[in-house]
């Protein structure tokens, strides 16, 4: 099994994903994202997204009987799940994490957090988190949990501006995801 990284961190693939300047630029459905081997990522495309490409792809022949709101639960999750499923893992740790963390806590954080940002399953959703978490000013902190929370929260609401979405006040983070409404 390959992953989309190398241990190196940068990019690389058995496959000479450069064009030619002749070459046609692959069409896919708006909102598709491609794999770095230029095949569209399922991980990284949202399911309306790869629906929509699936029903326009040349030789298949989708017609459901009614619109798809939402996939099969069996089916992979989208960019927008796994984010949403990221997210709550994520915050959910910074709320039980140790007000004040040991050396070794803080340590194996540290080491999580670089670990899944180079494992994440949407490759450019982790390169985009990698570059932002190498800013100085975004280093994780890990400190104790008012530290993680907060960062956490920051780093959050840096997606959601991205996207597009409203940022979250990162003062309530404890009340979100502690202690509750």
């Amino acid at each position: 099994m390959s992953f989309p990284f190398p241990s190196s961190g940068k990019a690389s693939s058995s496959k000479d994903t450069t064009r030619n300047e002749h070459e046609e630029p692959s069409k896919h459905a708006p909102g598709v994202v491609l794999d770095k081997d230029g095949k569209p990522c399922r991980t990284c495309t949202s399911s309306a997204a790869w629906m929509a490409m699936m029903k326009s792809s040349p030789g298949k022949k989708l017609t459901p009987a009614a619109p798809v709101a939402q996939p099969p639960s069996d089916f992979p999750p989208d960019v927008e799940e796994l984010g949403r499923s990221t997210w709550t893992m994520l915050h959910s740790m910074a709320a039980t994490y140790p007000t004040t963390a040991p050396p070794e806590t803080q340590s194996i954080m540290k080491q999580f957090i670089s670990t899944f940002s180079k494992l994440y399953p949407c490759w450019h959703c982790a390169e985009d988190f990698r570059g932002w978490m190498a800013k100085p000013e975004n280093e994780p902190k890990v400190q104790g949990q008012d530290e993680l929370g907060l960062w956490m929260c920051q780093a959050h609401n840096a997606v959601n501006v991205k996207l597009g979405k409203s940022e979250f006040d990162c003062s309530l983070w404890k009340q979100r995801w502690k202690d509750g409404w």
